[in-house]
């Protein structure tokens, strides 16, 4: 819980990740975007990939909730639409953590990169109006914060703030947006960037096409590091931080398939009423990775994409059941681990 806002009086819950070690290591600091809804009730973002990939390069990663997302103290701050105020407002937070971060004796302050996706994106862009020591440059992954509904241009507002940071920043970035984004389409985005190089911004952009159903949520997916990290290499040996790998990370242990019965089989899965098995048919379409879960209570749930997707479909189905919820298949394994439970049941 890190330290923020006025008189530090704040407590961000920040996620760490770093080498084993006493440093000093060269610092990532990644900023999350915002879900739909109450941000007290979003989840904690880790971008577990990204960070992985970070740490295998040495160096150690933050990923702070900022003031009123999730577990984080403090009360949101919304401009509406006025984008400008709202990225300003965002990367204040930013600030703290690294004046924060500075100050840690494992942490070379002289070495920095900040990233951010979605909102964090537009907040981090903000945060490289400000001259903080030691930032050397700013990835940006899909950044932009979007309003449903309502009379505000918020596309144009956007414009207007990535404007407004261009012309206070002397920082070199990278952008990377994809052109199947659900929130940022490709002729939006060259509006961004044209209006942030005019004012005399350093942006690289990539636009680097479609991605799986949606561009928008890249950066949290397994397969997404093919496309971000040979770019943010280049990037880093052009700002001169670290980019070759010096650490090895033992890969997740995956849950080990079972003989319990064939994928596609929908009529061996135990427990489940109709209405579920129908639920895992369709989820036999769904993109890997994927995870299904289910109780002998009759309830299921599950995840497809993005991070942890045993954790949060065990999580949906648990949500549902009184009794303990076990995963069934994970990507395109069956896991079951009891040949017995529900076959006649």
């Amino acid at each position: 819980m890190l330290p923020a806002g006025p008189g530090g009086r704040e407590r961000l819950e920040t996620t760490l990740f770093k080498p084993d070690g006493p440093g000093p290591f060269p610092l990532l600091v990644i900023n999350h975007g915002k879900a739909p809804g109450n941000p007290r009730l979003q989840r904690r973002d880790r971008f577990v990939y990204m960070a992985a990939a970070f740490v295998r390069r040495g160096y150690a990663v933050l990923v702070p909730m900022r003031t009123g997302f999730a577990n984080s103290s403090g009360r949101y701050s919304d401009f509406g639409c006025n984008m400008t105020a709202n990225g300003y407002a965002q990367a204040a937070d930013i600030a703290d953590v690294l004046e924060y971060a500075s100050q840690q004796s494992w942490i070379d302050a002289r070495r920095i990169v900040v990233a951010g996706q979605s909102y964090g994106g537009l907040a981090s862009m903000a945060l490289a109006t400000q001259d903080i020591p030691g930032v050397r440059g700013v990835l940006n992954f899909a950044g932009g914060l979007r309003t449903v509904g309502g009379s505000c241009d918020w596309q144009q507002a956007l414009v207007q703030a990535f404007a407004d940071y261009g012309r206070r920043s002397r920082l070199p970035s990278l952008w990377l947006y994809g052109a199947n984004d659900s929130f940022f389409a490709p002729p939006l985005v060259s509006r961004l960037h044209q209006a942030y190089t005019r004012g005399g911004g350093k942006a690289q952009l990539l636009a680097y096409g479609a991605f799986k159903s949606d561009a928008h949520r890249m950066l949290a997916s397994r397969d997404g590091e093919k496309i971000w990290l040979p770019h943010a290499e280049r990037f880093l040996q052009a700002i001169g931080m670290p980019f070759r790998e010096v650490y090895a990370l033992a890969e997740t242990p995956a849950a080990p398939a079972s003989n319990y019965a064939a994928l596609e089989d929908v009529a061996a899965l135990p427990y489940l009423p109709e209405r579920g098995r129908e639920q895992y048919r369709a989820f036999l379409q769904r993109m890997t990775p994927r995870a299904f879960a289910i109780s002998a209570s009759g309830a299921w749930g599950w995840a497809e994409e993005g991070e942890e997707p045993e954790a949060r479909a065990l999580a949906a189905c648990q949500s549902s059941s009184e009794q303990p919820c076990r995963l069934y298949s994970v990507d395109e394994r069956v896991v079951w681990p009891d040949a017995s439970a529900g076959r006649t049941d």
